[in-house]
């Protein structure tokens, strides 16, 4: 038995999801989305850190640790859980954050749905992306989705993770699971290979890189049903997410693909129950003839809106998911406010169904110190490597970035902004495109506008000349705030 099996069933008994290992701290545990100390543990050092994952990672693991600073495996307590273990170094030594998968892969019931994912589950081919935060339950919600197509129908399904999670037995499908640097090199490779498998459905745990996007585009137009997962707010930003991954050159040829293979896209996110607990909240996107007209012809601004209208269809926003669940007493008003991404749109939706905003300018006023002790905490770890390496460039420009650009007030300093990027951008012999970019920042905050549009113009022509066109269009918009004497505000 590994010494860190005792933290793990405990956490398990207790309903937590995380569990968080780090130098310089005791152990801490999420439950129902709450991080707090494991009560009469001890500080951990980082040589205790390393020693209880030498216990429960693989030897390949454990070298890729030491050598590259980040590694994912899963671990198994039987009869208990699995585990997502994701080992890495912060600026204090080794830490880990172990994840329970639960052994019994939830119901569609139990994680509260929308029926048309069922629909979403008997297509024959198409691509259909969860899309979340982390720690949403994106890998959840595709493991029951699996597990009903398991269930009820005869295919074979390839799923390609990293790591596998939920461990499906075969019902009435053919169920093969790969796992990255286990099984296959990268999801790009094992999505490929997955061609010559004579799949019929392919579950791409997560698509990091261009060329998995690629990839698994192309797989859902040689008529394979795909099922995948991104880090978005909501269903509509994952489409130009998307698009924008790819060189602009090649964006209108991406639309038409996605306008022709993408069958919806569900967004989710989690909320705190009023009885305890938490639940997911669901957005759901369904592609129909209308909506894939909107993204061939680049107005995914306006899908928004024809979501409203498509109800009948499946469709839901989190405004409307968020004010029914409030409506019905499973969750806060308060809480449903503050996870709403369009405030106006939930605000008239709540007047509409009789919610009081009472607590509307105390809930703001709660999510703006959130917000500035969570920039704080970014901002002195950022301070505390540059204490350890003052020629630490990226450090330098985080700094920098955060006094040049913070919404809010207390944290910039247009001078230390400058004097800041300045180093970096020294450092890095002026030919960065990321330190200009942030060098013209600071110089906007200080209100030197001239300098500022310099610097953000040579960071457009060393994104360009490097193929990067995205960036070089992202840092448009920001050249023209300059051109308007208006500093940049990471909102």
């Amino acid at each position: 038995m590994a010494r860190i099996d005792r933290l793990l069933i405990s956490l398990v008994n207790e309903s937590g999801s995380d569990l968080h290992l780090s130098a310089g701290r005791p152990p801490f545990r999420r439950i129902h989305g709450a991080l707090s100390p494991v009560p009469g543990e001890p500080v951990f050092t980082s040589e205790d850190v390393l020693d209880y994952l030498k216990e429960i990672m693989p030897a390949a693991n454990i070298e890729q640790l030491t050598t590259e600073y980040d590694t994912d495996c899963a671990y198994e307590i039987k009869g208990v859980a699995r585990f997502r273990v994701n080992g890495y170094r912060d600026m204090n030594g080794y830490c880990t954050v172990l994840r329970v998968i639960p052994e019994v892969i939830p119901t569609f019931e139990e994680l509260n749905l929308p029926e048309v994912m069922r629909t979403f589950c008997m297509l024959s081919k198409g691509l259909v992306i969860i899309t979340g935060p982390t720690g949403s339950g994106k890998s959840t919600t595709l493991a029951a989705m699996i597990d009903y197509i398991n269930q009820n129908r005869n295919e074979h399904i390839i799923t390609i993770e990293d790591p596998i999670e939920f461990v499906h037995t075969p019902k009435k499908c053919v169920i093969n699971q790969r796992e990255v640097h286990r099984n296959t090199e990268s999801f790009a490779r094992a999505l490929r290979a997955a061609l010559r498998e004579d799949p019929d459905i392919v579950l791409v745990g997560e698509m990091r890189d261009l060329e998995t996007m690629e990839i698994a585009i192309e797989t859902a137009e040689t008529g394979h049903l795909v099922f995948t997962t991104l880090h978005t707010n909501n269903a509509a930003t994952a489409v130009e997410r998307m698009i924008d991954k790819f060189p602009e050159g090649r964006q209108n040829q991406i639309r038409s693909m996605l306008a022709d293979t993408l069958q919806g896209v569900v967004a989710q996110t989690l909320c705190k129950k009023i009885e305890g607990g938490r639940i997911a909240t669901f957005e759901v996107l369904v592609v129909n003839t209308a909506v894939a007209a909107l993204i061939r012809e680049a107005k995914t601004h306006m899908i928004p809106s024809l979501m409203q209208t498509g109800r009948k269809e499946g469709m839901q926003t989190f405004g409307d998911e968020l004010t029914r669940q409030a409506v019905k007493g499973i969750i806060s008003a308060e809480d449903a406010y503050i996870k709403a991404i369009d405030k106006v749109d939930i605000e008239t939706k709540f007047r509409l169904a009789g919610l009081s905003l009472d607590f509307k300018n105390e809930a703001e006023q709660a999510l703006r110190s959130a917000q500035v002790e969570r920039a704080r905490t970014v901002l002195q770890t950022a301070q505390d490597a540059l204490a350890v390496n003052p020629q630490d460039t990226e450090a330098l420009c985080a700094v920098a970035w955060i006094m040049g650009s913070s919404p809010y007030a207390e944290l910039r300093d247009g001078r230390e902004a400058v004097k800041l990027a300045e180093r970096a951008s020294s450092l890095l012999r002026d030919r960065d495109p990321h330190a200009l970019a942030v060098l013209g920042v600071a110089h906007a905050e200080r209100g030197a506008f001239r300098r500022a549009i310099d610097c953000t113009n040579r960071a457009i022509e060393l994104f360009s000349k490097a193929d990067e066109s995205a960036k070089a269009s992202a840092l448009q918009n920001r050249l023209n705030l300059f051109k308007q004497n208006k500093p940049y505000r990471d909102e």
